[in-house]
């Protein structure tokens, strides 16, 4: 059976006895007994199906809306600075653990070997994924590894345990997993590969946040992360996609209808026959659903295509649209419209539309062919774990610990360079002349690597943009003050015609005061101070309204814990200033 199909009705007989469960003391799984389960392959492979339910569905590629990756027409209460304490809910939900925890009591009845190594393996690296996310959502918690009687007060009042502790056990469950699992290039299902990529994961996120908080001990959890990501690297059968077409090979990656498996490690799966869909393509192209858009401090920190820095220029933020994107590396055209884009499968060569963008940069990555724009028609398989993540895991590791070299860079992060052709990175010119556009985002970052760990920085935002990583990224290199800089779009010299395009017809008019008569069909109209806004420089400023923001270095990394669970658990502390 096609295995989207069968992940797509697994889930839909785990939601049967699942889905309606919200609290840590409920009993698991009614309809799934030891008596009556876990004596076959197909029964671990069924009940472990069901974990898959915990991936994201749209914040793939839309949670970076909740930082400066992704503009939108109302801002985040993230970068706001107005999250509030929740009654209930907030994330602060056990239900996955339980029925993990459930699974692992009881699948070694059954007697097939090779199924209990595996699919032992799947539901550690789903536990591993589930304490992952909460530990990065609310710092410490409390580490369940059994399930829990309603009637044991004393478990299930017991207070968070120690944040070392946690990661600790984490990675201990995905060392199992690798040890044990099956080492198959399998896009859709959890493998020995993916177990890795976690790994590769949380070793580079903890060793960062403790080291950019003067935690002692940081170095094992980077040492962790570059061991995984060493074992991917030079003895798995994954590379950065690259058949030399660096035109195209970044945007194929990501609007292909099935994920390309060269590369990505394991894919969120959708279909058009099964009627599995997202939203991307409405997303991005609509003038009604948030109104996207990349910033322009990010299209800044694209390079050059000789290897220069745009932002080593003078006025490097008057410079116009067609002007600015020209000669800059190849993935700002495959992330954004540029002159010369055209949607997948047509020729037409199209204009950004700024009613559907607040920035004016409309966002690409992932749209696909128009006939998908309808809301939750979009079908391209959704990436989780890729290579090219893993590679620059590696070498942002190795920069934070004072051991890269240059073949470390060769081998990983120039590899992503190589598919775009943009020049290498070299660590001895970053490191000698580190760019002082970047540091100004950074500013705690210092010593002889600042230089490469700024340029890694820069390349992971580029590279993983859209992929929802930025949040995290921000919290564990203790740079909240980022989200706090003016917000701004696209350079217009005010009031006038332009060609966006460069193809020598006008296709954007804005205009003061009465709209223009007889209106032309093709061109897009804007009233300046009405449909978008100005500032002094004649920067497009999405929120006019709203541009001092804030962000509180001393609670804001992490997120509260709901009241309900303060009540229910009085041994359970909030978070710092929440």
């Amino acid at each position: 059976m096609n295995y989207k199909r069968l992940l797509f009705i697994a889930a839909i007989c785990f939601s049967l006895f699942a889905c309606s469960k919200e609290f840590l003391d409920k009993e698991p799984l009614s309809e799934v007994t030891p008596e009556n389960f876990f004596s076959t392959a197909s029964d671990l492979q069924l009940y472990t199906n069901g974990f898959y339910r915990m991936f994201p569905h749209t914040s793939i590629y839309n949670g970076d809306s909740r930082t400066d990756n992704i503009i939108q027409n109302q801002l985040s209460d993230e970068m706001r600075g107005t999250r509030l304490i929740p009654t209930s809910g907030g994330g602060w939900s056990w239900e996955y653990l339980r029925d993990i925890n459930f699974f692992l009591e009881n699948y070694e009845r059954s007697n097939d070997e090779a199924a209990k190594n595996h699919y032992g393996g799947v539901a550690r690296f789903f536990r591993a994924y589930f304490y992952f996310e909460k530990l990065q959502r609310f710092g410490k918690v409390p580490w369940y590894d059994s399930t829990i009687d309603p009637t044991d007060k004393e478990s299930l009042t017991k207070p968070r345990d120690n944040r070392q502790f946690v990661v600790d056990k984490i990675l201990e469950d995905l060392d199992w997993a690798i040890e044990n699992m099956k080492a198959d290039q399998q896009v859709y299902e959890i493998t020995k590969y993916t177990a890795l990529a976690l790994k590769s994961r949380v070793g580079l996120y903890e060793g960062t946040y403790e080291k950019y908080r003067d935690i002692d001990g940081y170095q094992k959890y980077l040492e962790a992360s570059i061991k995984a990501s060493e074992e991917l690297i030079n003895n798995s059968p994954y590379a950065v996609y690259n058949t030399g077409n660096a035109q195209a090979d970044y945007s194929s990656l990501f609007n292909s209808h099935a994920a390309i498996d060269t590369e990505i490690i394991l894919a969120k799966a959708y279909s058009e026959a099964l009627n599995i869909g997202h939203n991307v393509n409405y997303y991005t192209t609509t003038s009604s659903y948030g109104r996207p858009g990349m910033p322009k401090d990010l299209v800044n920190s694209y390079l050059n295509t000789d290897g220069s820095r745009f932002t080593d220029q003078e006025n490097y933020n008057q410079i116009f649209f067609t002007d600015e994107v020209d000669n800059r590396d190849l993935r700002l055209s495959q992330t954004i419209r540029t002159p010369g884009y055209s949607r997948k499968g047509q020729s037409m060569e199209l204009a950004p539309n700024l009613g559907a963008t607040v920035t004016g940069y409309q966002i690409t990555k992932y749209v696909t062919e128009p006939v998908y724009d309808t809301n939750g028609q979009s079908i391209t398989d959704l990436p989780l774990f890729r290579f090219g993540e893993v590679v620059l895991n590696y070498a942002e590791a190795k920069a934070e610990l004072n051991t890269l070299s240059q073949e470390d860079l060769d081998h990983s992060l120039n590899l992503l360079r190589s598919r775009v052709d943009m020049p290498s990175l070299s660590l001895e010119m970053a490191n000698n002349n580190p760019d002082p556009f970047i540091g100004y985002q950074y500013p705690n970052v210092d010593g002889s690597n600042k230089g490469a760990i700024l340029e890694i920085r820069r390349e992971r935002r580029i590279e993983l943009y859209m992929e929802n990583f930025r949040w995290d990224d921000i919290v564990r290199w203790k740079a909240g003050e980022a989200l706090t800089q003016p917000i701004r779009g696209m350079y217009l010299p005010g009031p006038g015609e332009y060609d966006l395009t460069e193809d020598g017809e006008i296709n954007v008019v804005l205009y003061e005061g009465e709209r223009p008569d007889n209106l032309i069909t093709g061109i897009q109209y804007y009233e300046v101070g009405s449909d978008l806004s100005l500032d002094e420089n004649n920067l497009i400023e999405p929120h006019p309204d709203f541009d001092n923001r804030t962000f509180n270095e001393n609670k804001d990394y992490l997120y509260p814990i709901p009241r309900i669970e303060l009540q229910l658990n009085p041994n359970i502390e909030q978070n710092p200033g929440w």
